[in-house]
């Protein structure tokens, strides 16, 4: 099954916050769904495995999160590491995107929905899933990303 043919998950994988994204090829749009908590290095792959089970993804996009000039870190590694539990998991495509400005570009449009009166302090968690979309929405940009999987 092909990124095309239905929905895609999006991940922003952190060590305390997972943020999810939905999104789909053909309208090439994104939006954040949730965030997913790990505790002590533990998934909570309950959440996860409902949200396969809701949107029935063709694939996954997990956001790499590499070193200003682009070189791999710790991070890299365990956002990888969970690349290869999903595709472990589900059978499914998993690709990665750079996801090196995302956070600030993530914090940036929760700033700019706290001033609009859309978000409040509370919804600061959401800032994971709102990166998630902002990783969804580069890749969906670029079609020659789509090919590649992890």
């Amino acid at each position: 099954m092909t990124a095309a043919a239905g929905y895609v998950l999006a991940f922003d994988v952190g060590t305390r916050m997972i943020g999810v994204a939905i999104g789909h090829p053909i309208t090439g749009s994104a939006r954040a769904l949730t965030t997913v908590a790990v505790s002590h290095g533990g998934i909570d792959w309950k959440v996860i495995d409902t949200l396969v089970k809701e949107w029935e993804p063709a694939a996954f996009v997990v956001g790499l999160p590499l070193a200003l000039d682009g070189s791999e870190q710790p991070m890299t590694r365990h956002a990888r590491a969970f690349g290869d539990q999903l595709r472990q998991r589900y059978a499914r495509s998993v690709h990665e995107s750079d996801e090196r400005f995302t956070s600030k570009e993530a914090a940036r449009r929760f700033a700019q929905q706290r001033a609009q009166g859309t978000a409040k302090r509370k919804h600061g968690a959401d800032i994971d899933a709102l990166a998630a979309q902002i990783i969804l929405e580069s890749w969906l940009a670029h079609p020659e990303h789509k090919a590649s999987s992890a």
